[in-house]
């Protein structure tokens, strides 16, 4: 009777050892798990930027950035700004930058919302960041790069486009259709470009004057007066403006020198709306594309 005691307290043993390790097995799986839960729910916004990658990159978390071998530089985006979703971020530097892949990996650039981009080098003193889609709207975003930071808003995605088989231009607000106004783009031998404008300056009035790309004033193709309401797209002189003189040709045909004319309303609505980053797209003209190097030009 002893020796069948024994062994089945041996047994009971054993059997209470495997189940002990199964459940010491479990408790570790279990926080293993628990670890790998928390590192997964981390909010993205929690952690910093990798530069390149917009807000949430993982990677950043343990990869702080470099010491900025650069000055405090300049950036075009104000503190407190509210800018448009195709604005880009331009660095402007004191001196040349030699390495640029250093620079680049001191600055960081996070926002509220997803937003993977790049840089793109203009020349050793500016560099340039921008999404690979336009900005998710109503976006909080910061950069700081050697010693300066500017923290900004995206505001509403007011994108326009102005098409040249309808001779219209449409602005949506947030995927909403807000105005549509007939226009008259660049006439034969000054066709407006295709392609992705960024809203620059805007001007009550301002007068055009063609000598300054090069067209005597008194030239068959000369000009210079006095326009209101003209909101700038590109460095290279295309502008949104008033041009009542040609009310009768919009929506139907193209008489301007390479501006998008509309009427004095339509010109002081679009002055009045538009912002600073907010995309202009035009298409379906003779005229080529937009020179991604226009300084308004960085989508194309």
């Amino acid at each position: 009777m002893q020796a069948a005691s024994n062994k089945r307290s041996l047994s009971s043993f054993r059997e209470e050892n495997r189940l002990a390790r199964r459940i010491r097995r479990g408790v570790l799986l279990s926080a293993a798990i628990a670890a790998a839960g928390a590192m997964i729910v981390a909010p993205a916004q929690a952690e910093p930027s990798l530069p390149g990658f917009g807000a949430g990159s993982a990677a950043a978390a343990t990869d702080p950035a470099p010491q900025a071998n650069f000055a405090p530089p300049n950036i075009n985006i104000a503190d407190g700004e509210t800018v448009g979703v195709a604005q880009p971020i331009i660095i402007t530097f004191q001196e040349p930058v030699t390495d640029r892949d250093t620079a680049e990996k001191a600055i960081e650039i996070t926002s509220s919302k997803d937003a993977p981009g790049h840089f793109y080098w203009f020349s050793d003193r500016q560099v340039r960041w921008r999404p690979n889609d336009f900005w998710p709207d109503n976006t909080d975003v910061t950069v700081v790069a050697g010693g300066t930071t500017s923290s900004f808003r995206i505001g509403d995605a007011l994108i326009t486009t102005a098409d040249d088989v309808t001779k219209t231009i449409t602005v949506t607000r947030n995927g909403e259709v807000v105005k549509e106004m007939p226009t008259s783009m660049g006439k034969p031998k000054h066709e407006t470009p295709n392609g992705i404008y960024i809203v620059g300056e805007r001007n009550r009035k301002m007068i055009m004057d063609s000598s300054t790309y090069g067209v005597p004033v008194d030239a068959p193709e000369g000009y210079k007066l006095e326009v209101e309401y003209a909101t700038r797209i590109s460095n290279s002189g295309i502008f949104v403006h008033a041009a009542p003189w040609s009310v009768g040709q919009q929506g139907v045909s193209n008489v301007s020198h390479g501006c998008l004319n509309v009427s004095t309303e339509d010109a002081r609505w679009f002055f009045e709306n538009a912002q600073k980053g907010d995309p202009v797209i035009v298409q379906n003209t003779d005229g080529g594309t937009l020179n991604s190097r226009d300084g308004l030009g960085d989508w194309n």
